[in-house]
């Protein structure tokens, strides 16, 4: 190989590796976190107004419990504030792999918090101390609590007979309320739910400011802590992790400012990140009444989250790049959904999957091998070019072109329809390691779909591919490897180009083996199938494809376009043809000026 062909494969395995270092599951580090932004940010009252101590121990704590069909809340008379909140249809991955049913807890107050603070001339009243009395009616809980200066404060949780929302009321139209704004603290300390510790320490912060309605978020940082001042308003804040989301949307109102701190937790094996939110909102809101709100604890599922009243909630879940939102919006989910109506085998959808996939792409596939056997059928005219002109790679180059005008062959035309396919690649990477519904679906070896599977543990860890050995990815990377000695076979060289550039379809798959192998087992069994589908398909198409006819074909072109007639040109062919005469007479100018460069 020469020297530009060996630069390409070390800049293309330098590019997938630093991929693999910087954004793929590496080992936890045991330093310090450091923040990476240039300041610690907070939103407290910059008066130093002393907080109001309320006395919580006369009254007996009082809890209720509200329930429907997807999840249990408990809230508690001692702050009106809630308790726990479990999801009864899901369950972590410790208690799925143990075989226990216990729900999953996306909140419970002993390491969680959701506290008002609001304002008065005798000082800040933290509801979450005052002591309140409930009255549960069915799946609504009313709070009503006194303040030492003789004024009520009121609060009202509703749970709907169905879903993931919780309605929640404050009043304190009654309260003498101080200064411009009231303080919402909200933190959450995340717990593993997942099998990958990794993946579960990337919990970020999403958001959506009015302006604009523009969504951001915290980026997924698993080692460094991370934060934000936002200065403008938005409408919802959510707490995201891996498949789950915890969710506040104003109801009427928005949140005038906030201060977003996500910091993952190194040394801690329980609480492995921190998630936390000050938000500030308008006190004169609170007074007319505009103090409403939305919970949502559930999944980080696009078909329920999507359905959220609240504007682009549905962006909470990372389907993939905004470029590739059309084919996973509305072509990936659907058939995705359609597909679980039928089968509840998830190995045997994702076969389903690609047939489906495979066979709306069969024209292009069918295009690109067709191209591909007329440039093998010229394949000796080119060698003939090679022998005759030597090592000269442009003029080869400049001949081979000139060879593919006089038969009408476009050479690019065998790689559009290769490339036509590439955003389909890239939607699957991105959807699958979002997607929810391969969580704790097996299939095989395979106990969860939707994280790798450790078909061998090994008693080391190998720098940049882990301590376990995913055969998925194993299986994939041999398909890939098959693919790519069948790929060389049919396809002729370029002129131009080392004939050891095909060592790349080899180099290339055991790059991708390093970078995969803590990617969802069910990303790396879509490959491998989908591997052998291509290949299945080159092969059938192979039979229907008959080369001597094509070579017929190239013969009258050849002669029709010496006539001045065959087919019509391309826009690619006129270029082409431009470029060479172009090529031809910078050569002519250099030959007879050999001295100027």
């Amino acid at each position: 190989m020469d020297r530009n062909s060996i630069t390409g494969i070390v800049l293309i395995m330098g590019m997938l590796l630093g991929y693999q270092y910087f954004f793929a599951p590496k080992e936890i580090p045991t330093e310090t976190p450091k923040a990476v932004t240039k300041k610690a940010i907070s939103v407290a009252p910059k008066d130093s107004a002393k907080v109001v101590a309320i006395d919580s121990s006369a009254k007996k704590e009082q809890v209720f419990t509200l329930e429907n069909k997807d999840i249990i809340v408990k809230l508690s008379s001692k702050g009106a504030k809630l308790v726990s909140v479990q999801l009864k249809n899901y369950k972590s991955y410790a208690n799925f792999n143990a075989g226990k049913s216990d729900g999953l807890f996306l909140y419970n107050s002993s390491k969680d918090e959701f506290s008002i603070e609001l304002p008065t001339a005798a000082g800040k009243i933290k509801v979450s101390t005052v002591d309140f009395t409930g009255i549960q009616t069915g799946n609504k809980v009313n709070f009503t609590g006194s303040l030492a200066s003789g004024q009520t404060i009121s609060s009202s949780y509703v749970l709907p007979e169905s879903g993931f929302l919780l309605d929640y009321q404050l009043d304190a139209k009654s309260v003498a309320l101080t200064g411009g704004d009231y303080f919402i603290h909200w933190k959450e300390q995340i717990h593993q739910t997942e099998k990958d510790i990794t993946e579960e320490r990337k919990a970020t912060i999403n958001y959506l400011l009015t302006e604009d309605e523009e969504f951001d978020y915290l980026s997924e940082n698993t080692s460094s802590v991370t934060n934000e001042n936002l200065d403008k308003s938005t409408k919802w804040i959510s707490f995201k992790k891996k498949y789950f989301l915890s969710g506040v949307i104003p109801q009427g109102f928005t949140f005038k400012s906030a201060a977003l701190t996500a910091t993952p937790n190194l040394e801690d094996s329980v609480n492995i990140k921190t998630l936390d939110a000050q938000i500030i909102a308008s006190a004169q809101d609170l007074s007319a009444g505009r103090s409403s709100f939305q919970f949502y604890f559930g999944p980080n599922d696009y078909e329920i989250v999507n359905k959220v009243e609240a504007p682009e909630f549905g962006k909470n879940v990372k389907l993939s790049y905004d470029f590739l939102l059309p084919i996973t919006k509305y072509i990936f989910v659907p058939l995705f959904s359609f597909l679980e109506s039928i089968f509840k085998n998830y190995g045997l959808l994702i076969i389903v999957l690609v047939l489906i996939i495979k066979t709306a792409l069969l024209p292009l596939t069918y295009k690109s091998y067709v191209s591909m056997a007329k440039t093998r059928i010229l394949a000796p005219e080119v060698a003939a070019i090679k022998e005759k002109i030597g090592d000269d790679a442009a003029r080869v180059q400049q001949e081979t072109m000139k060879l593919y005008g006089e038969v009408g062959v476009n050479p690019l035309s065998g790689c559009i329809p290769v490339l036509a396919t590439m955003p389909v690649l890239m939607a699957v990477f991105m959807l699958f390691p979002n997607l929810i519904n391969l969580r704790q679906e097996s299939f095989l070896w395979a106990n969860d779909l939707s994280t790798y599977d450790s078909f061998i543990t090994l008693p080391f860890a190998i720098p940049l591919y882990g301590a376990h050995v995913s055969l998925y990815c194993l299986l994939m990377t041999v398909s890939q490897l098959a693919y790519g000695y069948y790929n060389n076979q049919i396809t002729p060289d370029q002129p131009g180009q080392p004939i050891n550039m095909k060592m790349m379809a080899y180099i290339t798959p055991v790059i991708f083996m390093f970078v995969m192998n803590s990617f969802p087992a069910g990303l790396s069994f879509y490959y491998f199938v989908s591997n052998l589908v291509t290949i299945g398909q080159q092969l059938a198409i192979r039979k229907f494809v008959n080369e001597d006819k094509i070579k017929s074909l190239l013969d009258a072109n050849r002669l029709k376009i010496a006539a001045g007639g065959g087919p019509k040109k391309s826009k690619f062919s006129q270029y082409l043809q431009t470029q060479l005469k172009t090529m031809e007479e910078q050569q002519k100018t250099t030959a007879k000026n050999p001295k100027k460069k």
